[in-house]
């Protein structure tokens, strides 16, 4: 059912004339949105990601998301559409192989998704970008970032994602994936990531690698939550393991950080994200490990906030990133 979503309006320039087409997808859940140029959602929609069928099984939820949206009247002012997706994504070809949709692998969304638009008479440009991405650009517009011209914009969730901002301008890279910091290697003989390399941040600081790693510690929940907020739960109760492990996973992001910041000069980096969820259990050691990375003289103002923007993140970025990336 198409439902009204929550209007958040914007401090500096709109987002682009007319209505644009938001979709975001991942693992779990597969939504659309009519976004207005003043940030204002005009209609909603969503849907389980579907499990156990093809890639064109899965794909038939996103076209019945663009079904829905083509029902609401703001779709007569449709101008362009905006794709995030859980990754790897290939903006340069069009296609997604999300690690945690296993039915897609260089699935033609990008393709896909403009046959669906077009059927529902929107014959318009767009672009698809990957989820850390897509957050990247709605903080800048909406969130935390949006006064600042260099950003880092961090997902921590079941897995590490993110995108840059350099100069003022979303940088997306080539193929949509650059400021995926979360396959940064931040120890090189640490355990494998699913990635194939060793001691990425992901590895360590996503929050089924915390829940992992504490639980190998000798951490027990018992029968209460064994993911990581759990651990974050027992961490504010004291738990010594529970505080190690995100004591670690804060290392981890803050040695990360602090080289992304070296390489490209950002000063401030904004972490979303269930991880990012726990507050200062995470933002508390990622802060004090910073000041033992961020050492230069042109890194040692880099401030860590978090994200400002909540679970319509992903659509507000689709719509942010259509805008500013497809031609006027």
């Amino acid at each position: 059912m198409i439902t009204p979503a929550s209007t958040v309006q914007l401090p500096r320039a709109s987002v682009g004339a007319g209505v644009t087409v938001a979709v975001d997808i991942g693992g779990t859940k597969i939504a659309g949105a009519l976004v207005l140029p003043d940030g204002t959602m005009a209609a909603a929609t969503r849907r389980p990601t579907p499990r156990g069928v093809d890639g064109d099984g899965v794909m038939a939820a996103v076209e019945e998301v663009v079904a829905e949206l083509a029902g609401d009247p703001a779709w007569a002012d449709v101008r362009r559409c905006g794709i995030g997706s859980a990754g790897p994504v290939d903006a340069s070809r069009g296609t997604v192989s999300p690690v945690n949709i296993g039915a897609w692998r260089d699935y033609p969304v990008l393709d896909r998704t403009g046959a669906a638009l077009a059927a529902h008479g929107a014959e318009v440009p767009a672009v698809l970008v990957g989820d850390g991405v897509a957050m990247t650009a709605a903080e800048h517009w909406l969130g935390a970032a949006r006064d600042h011209d260099n950003a880092l914009c961090m997902v921590v969730s079941t897995g590490v994602g993110g995108g840059l901002v350099l100069d003022g301008r979303l940088h997306p890279g080539p193929t949509g994936n650059a400021g995926h910091i979360g396959h940064i290697s931040v120890a090189f003989d640490g355990e494998p990531c699913v990635c194939g390399a060793r001691g990425c941040v992901e590895a360590i600081a996503s929050g089924t690698s915390i829940a992992r790693w504490a639980l190998a510690q000798g951490w027990d929940p018992g029968a209460g939550d064994r993911t990581a907020a759990g651990v974050a739960a027992a961490a504010r109760g004291g738990d010594e393991v529970a505080l190690a492990a995100f004591d670690r996973a804060g290392r981890a992001l803050a040695a990360a950080i602090a080289a992304t910041a070296t390489l490209v000069e950002v000063d401030v980096a904004v972490i979303g994200g269930g991880v990012a969820a726990s507050g200062d259990t995470l933002f508390g050691p990622l802060r004090a490990h910073l000041s033992s990375y961020a050492t230069l003289s042109f890194v040692q103002s880099l401030t860590v906030v978090p994200a400002a923007l909540g679970t319509d993140a992903g659509l507000i970025g689709a719509a942010a990133a259509a805008t500013e990336l497809l031609p006027a």
